[in-house]
């Protein structure tokens, strides 16, 4: 079977809310997406701004069960603090991961009082196995992020694999890509999805471009997110070309753009602010567990 790119299902701007203690963004997946479109993607919000009054509240103490958390900064710098005595630092072009698992309390904090705030935050769902795991917290600097840099893209590989080149990110039960591209005006990119059932997604943050197959294209602008079609193997003929891969052309002013994409779990989820499990019985005793003390 030859390959051929998948087709974008669904184009879609986030709405806006305030969360943590104030902090304006925009709700992408967990608002007009859903995340069972997506799974294992839980959430997917992004906050930019220049008004230290959208975000200056940060993000006080609070409890996470059943999930990890991924955090992506372009601009600014936030400190992450946790009961398990982690302390970090999140500065431009630098990645968060934290494993909540069983039980972890965090704060998430801006340690600056102007300049432009701007990042992005996942949720990845945790299959049932590993949801009461250790909890577990990692910083890494921009440096150590691989990138793939010629004349006209500059593709930085946080997790996954692009052209030969490993992510940093790894050992993650869902296998995840994470690629922040780059492409100048009118350039061509193309990256392999590597396995049929991988649910995948770009978010623009930059410019705009077109994404999927020649002649089925959809233009994807500043802001929006682009949800690719997914085909299992049942649905696909052995004399049928696979949708494994995406194709992209950056528009007149160039493009930026998350590409992520990961294997689905496909267990139930009961979801509760910032506990996520299997049922509402392991809701009622993450609840009972926070307020024993015991995460």
């Amino acid at each position: 079977m030859s390959s051929v790119s998948r087709k974008v299902a669904n184009v879609a701007k986030g709405y806006k809310t305030k969360d943590g203690a104030g902090v304006s963004l925009l709700r992408v997946i967990g608002g007009p997406i859903s995340s069972k479109s997506v799974d294992p993607f839980l959430m997917l919000d992004a906050f930019k701004s220049e008004n230290p009054n959208d975000y200056i509240a940060g993000f006080p103490s609070h409890p996470h069960r059943g999930q990890q958390t991924l955090t992506y900064m372009i601009d600014g710098i936030m400190e992450h603090k946790d009961n398990k005595g982690n302390k970090g630092l999140l500065k431009p072009g630098m990645v968060q991961v934290m494993n909540a698992a069983r039980g972890i309390i965090h704060s998430e904090m801006p340690k600056q009082v102007e300049g432009k705030m701007f990042g992005f935050q996942f949720w990845l769902n945790l299959a049932a196995v590993d949801k009461m795991s250790d909890p577990w917290y990692k910083d890494i600097p921009a440096e150590e992020i691989p990138e793939v840099i010629t004349n006209d893209k500059k593709v930085r590989v946080v997790a996954g694999h692009y052209e030969g080149v490993e992510g940093i990110v790894k050992g993650l039960r869902v296998n995840p890509i994470f690629l922040d591209v780059k492409l100048s005006p009118n350039t061509k990119f193309s990256v392999d999805i590597p396995d049929f059932d991988h649910n995948s997604f770009v978010y623009v943050f930059e410019g705009e471009g077109k994404f999927g197959p020649e002649g089925y294209e959809k233009v994807v602008g500043d802001q929006h997110i682009g949800v690719l079609e997914n085909k299992d193997r049942v649905t696909i003929n052995d004399n049928e070309t696979t949708p494994n891969k995406l194709d992209a052309v950056a528009g007149e002013n160039g493009v930026r753009f998350l590409f992520l994409s990961a294997k689905p779990l496909r267990e139930p989820i009961v979801q509760h602010g910032p506990f996520v499990m299997n049922t509402q019985k392991e809701i009622q005793q993450a609840f009972f567990d926070y307020q024993m003390g015991r995460f």
